[in-house]
């Protein structure tokens, strides 16, 4: 299994070039440049980081067809093609109708169907050549004004849900899993889309030798987004039960995350987390259970280095 770091949002521009440099010195696989309203663009914080790195992969995790046009996302994968020399890996999501609908108010249907065509879009548009594409949901006669360095760059779904789950088999080079993805549901995943498809996850990890300390920097965290799931395959997967799951979705949209509700089995199901022997363990069962890259969850108030170093220690390096 190999790592990767996911940039925070929350970070400033300058803060997320440097990290990204770290985390290539560091021998991460690949660096991740988050995308969550209102935050930084992904794609302008690719670039810069793009123009500052020689090796580590590029990945964008996530952008939507809703918010971007397919023919304008393959504008920016191509052009962070050429800064990056290659680099680039392309997320792409299918959002949520809290975001498109309630707060940005753009009609939010159909969102596999969308998300099939928006692939089709962009891999016809990579190949350099003019794209002629008449769907439900796009249509498009056009092409690049450029051969982009690579005609088939890798586009991986950030998606969940089992319909998704299964266009991700049918088109997408690999699945980029939600944060608190547990063994068993990394193992029901890869069983859904066989071997050919990469794996990688988000993962939160909080290591050291205070032990407690570790776990209860995490509990909050682990709180928020088990609320954010609720009762989903994610969570039923893991063990959890619908009433468990309830409380947490309730102290979520409550702003008051269940917090008290997370014990040390949790954390030690949903994190890499407790001493670095701990997180190794945990980062273990993933990779049997078939995860090819863990992508290291960032925190602006942790100091990326440590976390880094912490990682790679919990890897065996």
């Amino acid at each position: 299994m190999r790592l990767g770091f996911s940039i925070s949002g929350h970070r400033d521009a300058a803060s997320a070039v440097a990290v990204a440099r770290l985390a290539e010195d560091a021998g991460f696989d690949t660096v991740w440049i988050t995308e969550d309203y209102c935050e930084r663009g992904a794609f302008a914080l690719a670039g810069a980081i793009a123009a500052v790195t020689g090796r580590i992969r590029v990945g964008i995790g996530v952008v939507n067809p809703w918010t971007r046009h397919p023919a304008l996302i393959a504008m920016e994968l191509a052009s962070l093609e050429e800064v990056s020399g290659g680099r680039a890996v392309l997320g792409l999501g299918a959002s949520n109708s809290r975001w498109m609908t309630d707060r940005l108010g753009i009609p939010f249907d159909r969102p596999i169907g969308r998300l099939a065509e928006a692939v089709d879009v962009i891999r016809a548009m990579m190949t350099g050549e003019r794209a002629d594409f008449r769907g439900e949901h796009f249509r498009v006669s056009a092409g690049l004004a450029f051969t982009p360095p690579r005609r088939t760059p890798p586009i991986v779904l950030g998606v969940k849900g089992r319909r998704a789950l299964a266009l991700a088999a049918e088109r997408a080079d690999g699945l980029l899993l939600s944060i608190l993805s547990s063994a068993p549901y990394v193992a029901s995943v890869r069983e859904r889309v066989g071997p050919g498809v990469e794996l990688a996850a988000y993962v939160a990890l909080s290591a050291g030798p205070d032990a407690r300390a570790a776990r209860d920097l995490l509990r909050p965290m682990v709180a928020t987004y088990l609320g954010v799931h609720g009762d989903h395959e994610i969570t039923r997967t893991a063990g959890l039960d619908a009433e468990l799951c309830a409380a947490f979705r309730a102290g979520w949209l409550a702003d008051a995350p269940r917090a008290d509700l997370v014990d040390d089995a949790l954390l030690d199901l949903f994190a890499a987390v407790g001493t670095v022997e701990d997180a190794a363990a945990s980062l273990g069962r993933l990779a049997s259970a078939g995860l090819d890259v863990a992508v290291v969850r960032d925190a602006p108030d942790l100091d990326p280095e440590h976390v880094m170093r912490t990682a790679v220690l919990a890897l065996g390096g």
